[in-house]
């Protein structure tokens, strides 16, 4: 979940360890029945999408008035984002837990992946080729997510992907400790309040014990 100590300078937590489990963690309390909507409108995807590197300041700059003269297609491509992330959450979040995915949401994902792909191309530098993205639409911030969860489903990585433990936060990341021992998107948030939550229960057990 967000951090509600984070500075006003970053909108956006990073916590996930790849792209797509980031955007996964746009909406706070993601476990919950009522998650919170991180990304309202496209300005939001946007902001998100430059905090993530995913494009630049001034590709955002070239697709906002986009978002303003086709209404109808930003409506689509923000229900496209969000059905992306919700397959995304659930995919991982289920492996996580050791349960089957829904063929439903990879089907989502490999639909936006057949979207992306062929935007994708080589480039020659000063130091040899390498992969780039083709100027897209108002769709371009979700290209690069899509490829991202590909990515990590096929690599070793994929059974280090955890949810956090502090239900029902439900914030997704790829656990890099050496022992496999990470249990929070963060202590700065969810490994605080378990703390706190635990000293808290011991000083009224401790209490009651001294009744």
């Amino acid at each position: 979940m967000a951090d509600e100590d984070s500075g006003a300078a970053q909108r956006f937590a990073f916590v996930g360890g790849a792209l797509c489990l980031d955007f996964s963690n746009t909406a706070d309390w993601h476990a919950s029945e009522t998650p919170g909507e991180m990304l309202a409108s496209y300005d939001d995807l946007l902001a998100w999408a430059i905090e993530a590197s995913v494009v630049e300041a001034a590709e955002a700059a070239r697709l906002q008035p986009l978002a303003t003269t086709d209404p109808a297609t930003t409506v689509e491509v923000m229900r496209r984002a969000v059905a992306l992330r919700e397959a995304i959450y659930q995919l991982f979040s289920r492996l996580a837990a050791g349960d089957e995915i829904n063929p439903a949401d990879l089907m989502t994902l490999n639909t936006e992946l057949a979207i992306a792909l062929p935007f994708r191309a080589l480039e020659r530098g000063t130091e040899g080729f390498s992969w780039t993205w083709l100027p897209g639409g108002l769709d371009t911030p979700l290209m690069a997510i899509a490829l991202s969860a590909a990515e990590l489903l096929a690599s070793p990585t994929l059974d280090r992907v955890r949810e956090c433990a502090g239900h029902p936060c439900g914030w997704l990341f790829i656990d890099t400790s050496r022992n496999r021992s990470r249990r929070w998107c963060s202590m700065e948030s969810c490994g605080n309040r378990a703390k706190a939550r635990r000293h808290y229960q011991r000083s009224r057990t401790a209490a009651g014990e001294r009744v």
